[in-house]
């Protein structure tokens, strides 16, 4: 039955082109923030920071191979998973197209995790990918750069992500163990996508998604930006054709998968 309002192509062309009004102040505003974020001041690092790569273990400078600007893409894939966050895999199927353009405009991308690199490198093979991903194993840098936070930051409430004070997470209610509370309840959205990465809901949310990007001059690295949570809107593909589709996101709970395993229940 439709329920949506119809009309004549006269009347689409008027409120269409009211819409293009908006929509163009919108790009406007866009462009302008673009602007601000390279604006931010630069924060040096000091820090070695160590990572483990295909091609062997690497400095941060290592990373840039070569040029002077960086973006990393901070992947939801804690040690302790058996499969990548399925958010976070949905945004890297769109990595593989942009690398090369990136790499020839004097940008060097690399998706970090905590996990090993052979749990990240069967991972990658899994999901067809080629961008580069190196793993922060046992290093500080997903903690400096605040995408990974311990089980006692959870219970204390000391966790700052995506620049705010999280509250402690609460235990688990009267009549339920430990155990069924970190796994949660299996019909919410957080333990569905924790079930995907054969994790409990405790351990999947200490690591968190985010891009940071760096700059390197005079042999001296800067961040120069990060960005959290929503704020990683733009980078997933999938929603921008959505919120050009009819029916927008339409969404009512986690829908998607990692992306080998549509159809299978």
């Amino acid at each position: 039955m439709m329920t949506h309002m119809t009309g004549t192509r006269e009347e689409w062309l008027k409120a269409r082109l009211d819409l293009l009004r908006d929509e163009k102040e919108l790009t406007r505003k866009s462009d302008e923030l673009a602007l601000r974020r390279q604006e931010l001041p630069w924060v040096r690092i000091d820090k070695e920071y160590r990572f483990e790569t295909e091609n062997g273990s690497a400095s941060l400078v290592d990373l840039f191979g070569g040029r002077s600007q960086l973006l990393v893409y901070h992947f939801m894939f804690g040690p302790d998973y058996t499969a990548g966050c399925p958010s976070c895999s949905s945004i890297a199927d769109g990595f593989n197209g942009v690398v090369v353009h990136l790499e020839n405009h004097d940008v060097a991308f690399s998706a970090v995790s905590r996990a090993p690199l052979q749990k990240l490198q069967a991972f990658k093979e899994r999901m067809g990918w080629s961008f580069p991903w190196a793993s922060s194993n046992g290093g500080d840098f997903n903690a400096d750069f605040s995408v990974w936070f311990t089980a006692d930051q959870q219970r204390e409430g000391t966790i700052e992500y995506n620049f705010r004070r999280e509250p402690p997470l609460a235990g688990p209610p009267g009549g339920q163990t430990v155990h069924e509370w970190q796994q949660g309840s299996s019909e919410s959205p957080i333990a569905q996508i924790a079930a995907s990465t054969g994790t409990d809901v405790a351990t999947y949310a200490r690591d968190r998604p985010g891009v940071s990007a760096f700059v390197l001059e005079d042999g001296v690295v800067y961040h120069t930006y990060s960005s959290y949570s929503r704020g990683l809107d733009g980078l997933w593909g999938m929603y921008q054709w959505l919120d050009r589709a009819p029916r927008g996101r339409n969404e009512t709970g986690i829908w998607w998968r990692h992306h080998d395993r549509y159809g299978r229940g």
